[in-house]
């Protein structure tokens, strides 16, 4: 959430700002009208209530020399009458002022490519050159079909479409590689968390998942209260110490989690609908910080490069790419999108996205940290997918494919897989 101190003073600049994330100058002065009306009126409740304070002393000085208060007394409960108008006038500007604020999206870092889409996304760097087949790649789910450790026609009969049963090697390979890119954080630092898979709303808005994309995720109610399913280890990650103050010297705190992830993938129909790139359910391993402000774009760069090693290790072919402020999430002041080669695709595709969310988060879910002088104030946070499980299983099948049919495993994840070094090819 942004800070409404900030807004009143850098109007224009707060317009200029966030104009490529679709934020219209109106949205910003509708803002501050309410902001400058909800003022206004708590002024004059604020003089009022002095003014009744005055009075009852006046009154109760009247009353000890037995004198006559009824005309005062009648006077101040039609100013009773005027504060409570006033309190519930209060009350609906701050619903408006809030209704405004919490949608309102994080603001670009001054280095983020201006733009409304990812058409003005910048690539920075790339590693490693695509392998060259003498054979037609194929894609990974008709390798992952032909070597039977992946079920898509299964997974949808008993979950529905975009879901999948992984079998054998397909499963240990996904054991193989979870546990792999745990251990590689864990050297990094960063301490292994098992979090809960449903959280509360407060959670979800926490991280600026709600109110904006209440059509994105599945949600139950559990005695009477709204659960939702993770759309990322980042929400519970990042709420661990939502509400609570944090001394200087607990920073930087780096968590790393592997959980499921559950999306319904509205307004996607049609992208990606075969494989394991877009499922409703699918693993990830998450990192999140906790740092100082001044710190969060130093520690940005280390979070990619802690995501790009994981590719590195696994030699799979990459980019970096800087989303553009119309590109970038909602909670977001600056992302690096990492995309792994799809052979089958000839094209990169998302496979981990490192984000610095500033203060934002941090507001929205009441994370603060006390510094060395005693003040109290927010620190930032940010996360990144280090990886997409599925995503990274789908570029290992596509990228070590062999002409048979078989899939060799990459080197690091031999001792993963008990020695495997092949998939083999299915028997003629």
């Amino acid at each position: 959430m942004l800070d409404l101190k900030l807004i009143r003073q850098r109007p224009d600049w707060i317009k200029e700002k966030l104009a490529s994330r679709k934020v219209t100058a109106e949205q910003i002065d509708e803002l501050l009208a309410f902001d400058a009306e909800r003022r206004e009126k708590i002024v004059a409740v604020e003089d009022l209530k002095a003014h009744r304070n005055d009075v009852s002393d006046q009154i109760a000085a009247v009353k000890r020399a037995k004198g006559d208060a009824s005309e005062q007394i009648k006077a101040m409960r039609e100013v009773g009458s005027q504060i409570k108008a006033l309190d519930q006038e209060v009350a609906d500007l701050d619903e408006k002022v809030e209704h405004i604020l919490v949608r309102l999206p994080n603001i670009p870092a001054d280095n983020v490519p201006v733009g409304p889409n990812e058409d003005y996304n910048q690539e920075l760097r790339k590693w490693s050159t695509p392998r060259k087949f003498d054979f037609e790649p194929k894609a990974h789910w008709e390798i992952g079909e032909n070597l039977g450790i992946l079920d898509f026609e299964r997974g949808a009969k008993v979950a529905g479409t975009r879901f999948v049963y992984y079998k054998g090697l397909g499963a240990k390979l996904e054991r193989a590689l979870y546990n792999f890119m745990l251990d590689e954080h864990a050297k990094e630092g960063y301490e292994e968390v098992l979090p809960p898979y449903l959280v509360n709303n407060d959670a979800m808005f926490g991280t600026g998942q709600f109110p904006k994309f209440t059509e994105d995720v599945y949600t139950m109610i559990n005695e009477g209260e709204p659960l939702t399913l993770i759309p990322t280890a980042e929400v519970p990650l990042t709420n661990y110490y939502s509400h609570e103050i944090l001394d200087e010297s607990q920073l930087p705190v780096y968590l790393t989690a592997l959980t499921p992830c559950f999306r319904s993938e509205a307004g996607s129909a049609g992208r990606d609908t075969r494989g394991l790139i877009r499922l409703h359910q699918f693993n990830k391993v998450e990192m999140v910080k906790y740092v100082k402000p001044e710190d969060s774009y130093k520690e940005l760069d280390k979070l990619t490069d802690n995501a790009e090693d994981i590719l590195r290790k696994l030699n799979l072919p990459y980019h970096v790419i800087a989303l553009s402020s119309g590109d970038a999430s909602f909670s977001s002041a600056e992302t690096f999108d990492l995309e792994v080669w799809i052979p089958a695709q000839n094209t990169y595709r998302e496979i981990s996205s490192c984000s610095n969310c500033t203060d934002f988060q941090a507001r929205r879910a009441q994370i603060r940290y006390r510094d060395a002088n005693g003040k109290v104030q927010y620190l930032h946070t940010l996360n990144g997918s280090g990886l997409a499980v599925g995503r990274t299983v789908a570029a290992i099948l596509e990228n070590y494919q062999n002409e048979d049919g078989s899939v060799t495993i990459p080197e690091v994840l031999v001792p993963y897989m008990n020695g495997v070094t092949v998939i083999p090819a299915p028997a003629k």
